[in-house]
């Protein structure tokens, strides 16, 4: 067969019926004569969700746009919220834009009002409503590239204070205390990223980007190489943070918490020396540290003996000062550990006062040793479930383009969707089944229904499918958002 005759023939065989085993007495039928279908009818409950936090007109205000205006089709807020929700629906690749351009749902979610795209300027693009995955990439790339072809550029300072005040802005304005927590996490690399390096740690290339949370609110995304300690920058970053916060809550105690990876001097001293802000520290074992928590070690190891194997802590208090680099002593608590696996001493550094604070009767005990190790300091693994939901739910570790600069717009745009879909969480879904699901599951459980799209000239109706399992709890979000936005209005 010649070439010219393959296309209509290939046409032909895509209308025809497909056939599958009867049931019963009944043909089973299929075609693609469905309409226009979608299976994201959540989106537009993010739609909602992304006007009443105005996300992504925000972002779009830290992009310069040097594109003729008489070409443009899709403005930066457009390509944006695109962007973001495609991202929080599981969208990550940009490839996968080559179809999800043909979406109406996606295109009424990114304020389409051509949801059909029946009008684009060429016709070739007619019936493709969004921008395509090479448009998005020259989104992404522009801050690397300046060209005839690139010509929306990013200001990486804006973005990063974009970030930190709509993070802040999600706190609690009369709340007493904040805990900021700290984390890196290994981004493995696959390809000549630029900045890539070899970390022993994670045993491959990666980046090692610096996050700091506000329980499960971004408020701090900043990706670095691997060849660098992983408090670097930290000290920096919490100067800007904290200036954040005060200016939102100025009465408000901050604590600063993390791993021993952030145990460093520059960090304890800076938070010294501000008004109300404290540090609860994981501290790397040593000798000398190993030697104050011996005795209590052994009479855990005793106790363990005649419980029988029954897991055994003690703690301990005790004034330390390193021989070198540290420029004073500080409080460690130690937890002299013992279980079946054996002896698991650990250790923290504070300046939060043990006896509470004063003049507040409730504070008493509260930073005593066991009660700072235990609900204090071992809470901050919460932050490790949030960033698996970074890495596992919205894929933030796609870091596929060359340039470091590109890849670290990226990685905002994964902070910034997943803020959309905590904020969903928080304000619709609370007292319900999906209260502390993960944004994963939410995707899957609320946002992934089948709904048909049909347009005319005075309606975009969209029918959801009618065996959706969770109908009322959709309704429930979309009654407390349409609340929001009186509220707001």
């Amino acid at each position: 067969m010649n070439q010219t005759d393959t296309h209509p023939h290939s046409t032909d065989c895509l209308q025809q019926p497909m056939l599958f085993d009867n049931l019963g007495s009944r043909q089973v039928v299929a075609d693609f004569n469905g309409g226009y279908l979608s299976s994201d009818g959540g989106a537009l409950l993010l739609r909602q969700m992304d006007r009443g936090l105005i996300l992504s007109g925000s972002l779009a205000g830290c992009f310069a746009d040097r594109r003729d205006p008489r070409w443009v089709e899709h403005s930066l807020p457009e390509l944006l919220s695109q962007r973001l929700i495609a991202m929080a629906l599981g969208y990550e690749d940009l490839n996968d834009h080559n179809q999800l351009r043909r979406d109406p749902l996606l295109s009424v979610a990114c304020e389409k009002h051509d949801p059909l795209g029946a009008n684009r300027l060429c016709e070739a693009d007619r019936g493709n409503a969004l921008a395509s995955s090479p448009t998005l990439n020259r989104l992404e790339l522009g801050a690397e590239r300046v060209d005839r072809y690139h010509k929306i550029t990013h200001d990486p300072q804006k973005i990063e204070q974009c970030l930190l005040t709509m993070g802040v802005r999600c706190l609690p304005k009369h709340a007493k205390e904040v805990i900021v927590d700290l984390d890196a996490t290994g981004m493995l690399l696959h390809g000549e990223q630029q900045g890539r390096h070899f970390h022993a740690y994670y045993g491959d290339y990666c980046y090692l980007p610096l996050y700091a949370f506000v329980g499960d609110i971004p408020l701090w995304a900043q990706l670095r190489t691997s060849d660098r300690d992983a408090s670097d920058g930290a000290v920096e970053a919490l100067a800007k943070i904290v200036a954040a916060i005060r200016r939102r809550m100025p009465q408000a105690r901050i604590i600063v918490r993390g791993d021993s990876g952030f145990c460093r001097e520059e960090i304890m001293a800076w938070c010294e020396s501000q008004r109300e802000v404290y540090y609860c520290l994981g501290l790397a074992k040593n000798a000398r540290l190993m030697e104050q928590i011996g005795p209590a070690l052994a009479a855990a190891q005793a106790q363990w003996c005649l419980t029988g194997g029954a897991p055994t802590r003690r703690f301990i208090e005790f004034g330390y000062q390193t021989l070198h680099s540290w420029s004073r002593e500080r409080r460690v608590i130690g937890k002299a550990e013992v279980t079946q696996e054996g002896a698991n001493p650990r250790f923290v550094v504070t300046n939060l006062p043990g006896d509470g604070w004063a003049g507040e009767a409730a504070s008493a005990g509260r930073f005593a040793p066991a009660a700072l190790y235990e609900q204090l300091y071992c809470a901050r693994g919460e932050m490790e479930n949030v960033l698996k939901q970074q890495l596992l739910d919205m894929r933030a570790d796609r870091m596929s383009t060359h340039e470091l600069g590109s890849n670290q717009l990226r990685l905002w745009l994964a902070t910034f969707a997943y803020l959309l879909l905590e904020r969903l969480r928080e304000l619709t879904l609370s007292g319900t089944e999906l209260a502390r699901a993960t944004v994963g599951t939410i995707r899957v459980r609320l946002l992934k229904v089948a709904a048909e799209v049909r347009v005319s000239v005075r309606r975009v109706h969209v029918r959801l499918c009618s065996a959706f399992p969770l109908q009322e709890l959709y309704r429930r979000c979309h009654r407390r958002l349409g609340a929001m936005a009186a509220l707001d209005g």
